[in-house]
């Protein structure tokens, strides 16, 4: 069954990126020079000595290692992609005549846009009819794979935010930047006591990152009861916890 899917490489205290970069938003000269990159290029360095992610660019060499098997099979697993305009735009001249995806991209945005054939099977359609709708087109492009979502890290919050993702992989570089954009942060529209449920499925460390696969089973209120013996307040979901009071 086809699945909707996301990776993103976070720091430990859940920062994707520096501080948004307001003053060259798609010039991506400038956003180098920006307040973006430093915290980019300080959560996603465990990626550039790995040999799948090198290949997958074009470039040669790089190390086989646990990294580049686990970026392999991102790649390996994905039929179709979703993406938001801002990570399109940014990418667009960078990525050149082959992208990195070899396969259909579907792009959301309020600007409209002819489809752009890439070479290496990738080609981008721009939908302007909202999320659930580049979902639903992405799942028919995708011939039975997973649906990924590229990014960047606001339409992430967004698929969380609609109960569209089934499994997110987070790669947990070993860095605080104590400032930028946080992947967990306000925009995903959750009170203390609605929260959305995980469940790790997966945990792979190596020195420079630790990749942790969750399933995603939804939102679920929080819900306390007093049966324990001792009268504390004990959630659900833990019977080792309330046969232990």
């Amino acid at each position: 069954m086809t699945k909707v899917t996301a990776q993103m490489s976070i720091s430990l205290d859940g920062f994707y990126t520096g501080p948004r970069d307001t003053q060259h938003p798609l010039d991506m000269s400038g956003w180098m020079r920006g307040p973006e990159a430093p915290g980019f290029f300080r959560v996603t360095r465990w990626v550039v000595d790995a040999a799948a992610w090198r290949e997958r660019q074009g470039f040669t060499g790089g190390e086989r290692s646990v990294d580049s098997e686990i970026i392999e099979e991102t790649f390996a697993a994905a039929g179709a992609y979703v993406m938001g305009r801002r990570m399109f735009d940014a990418g667009e001249f960078p990525w050149g005549e082959e992208p990195p995806f070899h396969a259909p991209v579907f792009v959301v945005t309020h600007r409209p846009r002819e489809v752009l054939e890439r070479e290496g099977g990738t080609s981008f359609t721009f939908v302007t009819d909202g999320l659930e709708r580049a979902v639903e087109l992405a799942r028919a492009a995708a011939g039975g794979k997973d649906v990924a979502v590229a990014g960047g890290g606001e339409l992430l919050q967004q698929v969380l935010r609609a109960g569209l993702l089934d499994q997110l992989e987070l790669h947990i570089a070993p860095v605080l930047l104590g400032d930028g954009q946080h992947l967990f942060g306000p925009g995903l529209g959750l009170g203390a006591d609605d929260g959305i449920e995980l469940v790790p499925t997966r945990v792979a460390a190596t020195p420079g990152v630790t990749h942790i696969r969750y399933t995603v089973t939804g939102r679920s209120k929080l819900v306390l009861d007093d049966r324990g013996a001792s009268g504390e307040l004990v959630g659900p979901g833990r019977p080792e916890q309330r046969s232990a009071l």
